[in-house]
């Protein structure tokens, strides 16, 4: 049934229950997994295809490869990763960021991770990132306490596909009191033809922890669609804080369509940092569940829409206890035709007593060709809340871009510098490493060097 060369060992084409069995079985896993994985299959192929947000129709989940992996078992020693796999991730600068600024580093390539570090520091501390393969293998009862408890494989067609195909990804764990001063990274690639990347992430803060994971994403361009379906768990324990930051610059043939979401429990804060660049159709939509009394949550978010490319993303909050506070910040860049449209939803339950959330979206429009819309939703259900909204869209302004091409900016870099402007709440909360390629993504989306 599978297909190899020098690097890969792939599945055929296509979704059937061999096919999920076969994953299973290549990955020499538990039979409550190889199950767990069936039933999600079945779910998937009982929902229909989405048909409330952007156009899908031109993804056919029949003509993909749903498991492509290196032969080569996963790495700990940046050296003995395979060359062509390895000068990859160099033009990607995953080992210099691994030297200078993080405290441990995960690459995947295709469906599998191929190389997992860890400071020594941290580990001694408890911490654990492991891709989720090894922590299903070496941490059992941890891994099934948490795994498919905050998004379950009915919560929607894709959760439930990632379910039964999930590979790769990155299982964290930290103990509690352990303060992370230094991010994680995790770094995913599709690099095949008509390739879907499935990668699961589950993240568990004990109480009085704090953790700050950084994940980027990427593909080349290919004629043929590809799809990325990632299911990310967090769970936020008592006082608990975990920073989750993300960076997709896919190409746009790739379909992103992902399920994220954290608990938060009392006095927790949870944080998501969200930039989708590039895909043909990004379909995200952070939540955080407020689950107990004093949580907090924060999404602050950039889509940049260019031509051919419809960014539908966005954020949920839901207060499920009293004095809880969300903060949602969304902001959207469309050029050369590009929809980029803001999808949220905002839920107060009745004896979520003094609740607070505030809600700003704003758009940036580069041209008359293209679009920006918002579907916000909020469902007010206790008094005492105090609810703030505010949605604006806007163009370049004309007396802007005179202003800095008259002190010797060319076109393109002014309307760079003021979209760095707009964009400023989501840069600002990088780290500067990150804060520094934003602004490169930026500057190349202006000059139109990336589609």
């Amino acid at each position: 049934m599978q297909q190899t060369d020098s690097i890969f060992y792939k599945v055929p084409k296509g979704l059937n229950k061999k096919i999920v069995t076969d994953i299973s079985e290549q990955k020499n896993e538990p039979g409550w997994m190889t199950d767990f994985r069936l039933k999600a299959l079945a779910i998937f192929e009982s929902k229909p295809m989405p048909s409330w947000g952007p156009n899908i129709a031109g993804l056919d989940p029949n003509d993909i490869y749903y498991y492509v992996k290196p032969i080569e078992s996963q790495q700990q020693s940046w050296e003995d990763v395979p060359n062509d796999i390895k000068n990859t991730f160099i033009k990607l600068g995953i080992p210099q960021a691994e030297q200078k600024y993080l405290a441990g580093v995960g690459a995947q390539y295709e469906s599998e991770v191929v190389y997992k570090s860890l400071r020594k520091k941290w580990a001694k501390k408890g911490v654990i990132f492991a891709d989720m393969s090894t922590a299903l293998h070496d941490y059992p009862e941890l891994f099934k306490k948490y795994f498919a408890t905050v998004i379950p494989p009915r919560d929607n067609k894709f959760a439930a596909l990632n379910s039964a195909v999930w590979s790769g990804g990155s299982f964290v764990y930290v103990p509690k009191g352990v303060q992370m001063d230094m991010p994680l990274q995790a770094y995913f690639r599709i690099n095949a033809k008509q390739m879907g990347q499935f990668e699961r992430t589950l993240i568990v803060a004990e109480p009085e922890s704090f953790v700050h994971y950084v994940e980027g994403c990427s593909a080349p361009v290919y004629r043929q669609h590809a799809l990325h379906s990632a299911v990310v768990e967090l769970v936020a324990l008592q006082n608990a804080r975990i920073r989750y930051t993300t960076i997709q610059n896919w190409s746009n043939n790739v379909y992103n369509l992902v399920t994220k979401r954290a608990i938060a429990k009392k006095n927790a804060r949870v944080e998501w940092i969200d930039g989708n660049f590039g895909s043909k159709v990004t379909m995200k939509y952070p939540c955080i569940v407020l689950q107990e009394e004093g949580a907090q949550g924060q999404v602050i978010s950039i889509a940049v829409a260019g031509k051919k490319q419809h960014q539908d993303a966005g954020a949920k909050m839901i207060h499920l206890a009293p004095n809880t506070t969300s903060n949602i910040i969304s902001k959207s860049i469309s050029k050369d035709g590009g929809i980029a449209s803001y999808r949220g939803l905002l839920k107060i339950v009745k004896g979520a007593t003094n609740a607070k959330a505030t809600v700003q979206c704003e758009a940036l429009l580069l041209d008359d060709k293209s679009r920006s819309d918002t579907y916000p939703t909020i469902d007010i259900k206790e008094k005492t809340a105090h609810i703030g909204h505010e949605a604006t869209v806007s163009n370049i302004n004309d007396e802007q871009l005179f202003y800095l091409m008259a002190r010797g900016f060319s076109d393109a870099q002014s309307r760079a510098l003021i979209v760095n402007g707009f964009i400023d709440a989501f840069v600002k909360e990088l780290p500067m490493e990150y804060a520094v390629e934003i602004n490169r993504l930026i500057a190349h989306e202006m000059e139109g060097s990336i589609g």
